[in-house]
Parts: C-alpha cells; sequence; structure tokens
C-alpha cells in the first residue's frame, strides 16, 4: 500500500500568522520611535496589515508597545557585548558608549521606556548590563581606581542614574549621536568619583583603542 505524504494546510497559515507578528512589532518599532502615541492604524498600515489583523496577535495597543518594549531592551543588553579591559575606568566609559549607540535611534521611546510604566519590564531585561557594571565597579574599588567615599552600589546607581540623565537631555535637546556619548561616558565616570579632566581622557582612550566598537 502507498503511503501518501500531505501537508498540513495549517502550516502556510501559520507561518503567515508568524511573519504578520513580526511585520506588526518592527512596523511597531519605527512608529513608536519618533512617535510613542503612534496609533494602531499607523502601526498596521506601515505593516501593510488591516487593524481587524493586529488583534489576532495582540489583545490591546499596550499588548504591542509591552512587545517592543521587551524587544528592544532585550537587543540593547545584547548590544552592550564583553568589556575586555582591566581598567574600571575604560570599562565604564565602554559600557556608557555601546548603551547610547544601542538606544540613539529610538531615543524618544527609550526615554520612555525606563521613565515610564514599563520601567520594571526594561529593568528585568537590563539586569545583565546593571551585574557587570556592579561588577566592574565594585573591582575598581578594590583596585583604588574608583571612589571609595561611598558604597560600591551607590556608585553604580549614581552611574546609571547619569546615563539616564543624558538619554533625557538628549531626547529634549536633540543633541547629535556623538555629542551624547561622550556625554554619556563623560557623567558615568563623574558618578563613578573622577574629575572632568580625568575623565575627560579617559574617554579620549576609550575611543582611540576602539573598544567602543568591539
Amino acid at each position: 500500500m502507498d503511503i501518501v505524504t500531505t501537508t498540513s494546510p495549517d502550516r502556510p497559515a501559520r507561518r503567515d500568522a508568524t511573519r504578520n507578528r513580526a511585520a506588526l512589532i518592527d512596523a511597531a518599532m519605527v512608529e513608536l520611535r519618533d512617535d510613542p502615541d503612534a496609533s494602531l492604524d499607523a502601526i498596521a498600515a506601515r505593516a501593510g496589515l488591516s487593524r481587524r489583523a493586529v488583534y489576532g496577535h495582540f489583545a490591546t495597543r499596550e499588548d504591542l508597545v509591552l512587545t517592543v518594549v521587551e524587544a528592544g531592551a532585550a537587543r540593547i543588553a545584547q548590544g552592550i557585548g564583553t568589556v575586555d579591559t582591566d581598567d574600571s575606568r575604560v570599562a565604564i566609559a565602554t559600557i556608557g558608549a555601546r548603551l547610547w549607540a544601542s538606544v540613539s535611534h529610538v531615543r524618544v521611546m527609550a526615554d520612555l521606556a525606563v521613565r515610564g510604566p514599563y520601567r520594571s519590564t526594561v529593568a528585568a531585561a537590563l539586569a545583565p548590563i546593571r551585574r557587570t557594571l556592579r561588577d566592574v565597579i565594585e573591582d575598581g574599588v578594590s583596585r583604588g581606581q574608583l571612589r571609595r567615599d561611598i558604597p560600591p552600589a551607590v556608585v553604580a546607581r549614581l552611574v546609571e542614574d547619569a546615563a539616564l540623565t543624558v538619554l533625557g537631555e538628549a531626547t529634549r535637546s536633540g543633541i547629535d549621536d556623538d555629542h551624547a556619548a561622550r556625554l554619556v561616558m563623560l557623567a558615568g565616570l563623574s558618578g563613578a568619583g573622577l574629575g572632568w579632566q580625568e575623565a575627560g581622557l579617559v574617554v579620549d582612550e576609550t575611543l582611540r583603542n576602539g573598544l567602543v566598537n568591539a
């Protein structure tokens, strides 16, 4: 008896559904990049789908935005990579620059994400970066490279807050990426206890050695 193999008619539908979902997420990333209030109609139109099709994947606009935020935060965490240096000051500058490179093109959405209702979601996704930063600072304190007048955990928060402050300022003022990246590095190093002149030298060394793009 011949055995006939058939392809399930559900498979093309599933592939289409997967493609449509990915298209919606990509479209939402683009629309929300400059306008966090972008409508579902605008997102669906960019994806080449109907508004009704959106609800086949996301029950609400909030669900779609949350998915975009989660995906963006995960990409940021992956974008930091490994910092190959024994100098904690250079490591802080490198982390800051790579962080900015990951969010600069979505700075409006990123600023809202870290301060708005999605901050707990973003915090969870960025936990690996926080651990890396904390380890770098603890090592720097033990080596005498960073400030010792306050606990390392507090220094880590100061460095993080400095980066968020620059993100907010860059969003409001529209400063260019190179300037903003340098500000992130300088502000983070300042929070870690470096004076402005030493911080500037560390930033110059970091950029000169190409660690930012490693």
